[in-house]
């Protein structure tokens, strides 16, 4: 290593600059060869941080989303359910409805994919660098409960129930809430409504979700309220894949 590489690269660690000591030799010997300007060497140097800093952003967003699995929606067998549908799912894929704070509500049986659904439109979204997090139901209450316990409850709603941009909660129904385990999730969606977009998944139509929520019929009737007012609904049908 010259010393002028070594002051380069004492330069660029101050700037934060992580790929240009590594590429700016291979890329000015390249500028060379083309008869690029020294603007246009600057230009592809730079580009080449940007696409470096833009691939690392999206590695973090997605370990930070814990996902389960990464599901596209290129592996979806649309083929083989084609209750499902694909031309509504491609536009959502868009990820308009992030932005406009909207929900998607993936409603079917078991085996379906609605789980692979919602992790391929969020991995979507963590590659287009948007903050998000997926989590069952069932962990979701397990993590409000001890929050609450713990006197943090505050502080978990701000992290990780209004802190992502987007939020899946997955499996809504498997396992029946108490009352308690009810008014929190309530919470949730409420805090989220017109403020942050979430994807659900549930194997029950909206006509059982109060057998999920403590047979309470008015708690969850406000809940649906919130949740559905800016929806898109997907009822799936289909065979199962297991």
């Amino acid at each position: 290593m010259n010393v002028q590489h070594e002051r380069i690269a004492t330069l660029c660690q101050a700037l934060k600059l992580d790929r240009v000591p590594d590429h700016y030799s291979t890329l000015a010997q390249q500028a060379v060869k083309d008869d690029l300007s020294f603007s246009d060497f600057l230009e592809q140097l730079l580009q080449h941080e940007q696409a470096f800093r833009q691939q690392r952003s999206r590695e973090l967003l997605t370990r930070m989303a814990c996902f389960p699995a990464i599901k596209t929606l290129e592996e979806y067998d649309f083929g083989f359910s084609p209750g499902v549908p694909k031309a509504l799912l491609l536009e959502l894929a868009a990820l308009g409805f992030i932005a406009r704070a909207e929900n998607i509500v993936l409603i079917g049986p078991s085996g379906i994919g609605k789980t692979h659904l919602a992790i391929a439109l969020a991995y979507r979204a963590a590659q287009a660098n948007v903050k998000t997090r997926f989590v069952t139901a069932a962990d979701l209450m397990l993590q409000l409960g001890s929050a609450q316990r713990q006197g943090r409850l505050k502080e978990y709603f701000n992290r990780a129930i209004l802190g992502p941009r987007l939020l899946v909660i997955d499996e809504i129904g498997y396992l029946p809430f108490g009352r308690e385990e009810a008014n929190l999730f309530f919470q949730v969606v409420a805090k989220r409504y017109e403020k942050g977009a979430m994807i659900l998944t549930s194997n029950l139509p909206f006509t059982q979700w109060a057998e999920a929520f403590h047979g309470d019929s008015t708690l969850t009737a406000a809940m649906l309220d919130r949740l559905l007012h800016h929806a898109h609904i997907l009822t799936l049908t289909g065979e199962s894949f297991d």
